[in-house]
């Protein structure tokens, strides 16, 4: 099963203090035992990078890049998704989408991915899931 993996999924894993680090490590765990392959694009590693760097510091940039970033499958990114996801933004027209939520909606429905790895609203109101994985 593939599984795709969002920012806010990412970064929850890996900050001790975030308000849903349980549920994520939990979902973690499940993956883990399950055999699910979680998928994400190289904007999700960028923004996750950045989010990392600019609230907590480079040891968790550094612990995402040594220990999650190997069990990830990544899209890279090239002309191509970039133009479609700026076009399902424009579309959708709704400022509190970002470019990023918007390619990983377009990853997904090419790649017929039902389920995130996220704590972001945005997916559930794109008719995605996000469902607690526990065992």
């Amino acid at each position: 099963m593939n599984i795709f993996a969002d920012t806010s999924g990412l970064f929850a894993l890996l900050v001790k203090n975030d308000y849903m680090y349980v549920r994520a490590r939990e979902n973690f765990n499940y993956f883990a035992e399950n055999n699910v392959q979680l998928v994400t694009t190289s904007f999700v590693l960028v923004e996750t990078t950045a989010l990392l760097q600019s609230r907590i510091g480079l040891a968790p940039v550094n612990d995402f890049h040594s220990k999650i970033l190997p069990l990830l499958e990544i899209i890279w990114v090239d002309d191509k998704w970039y133009k479609k996801a700026v076009q399902r933004l424009v579309a959708q027209n709704d400022k509190n989408i970002s470019l990023v939520d918007a390619l990983s909606f377009e990853i997904m429905e090419a790649f017929q991915i039902e389920f995130a790895f996220a704590f972001d609203k945005h997916f559930e109101e794109n008719g995605f899931a996000t469902a607690n994985f526990q065992g």
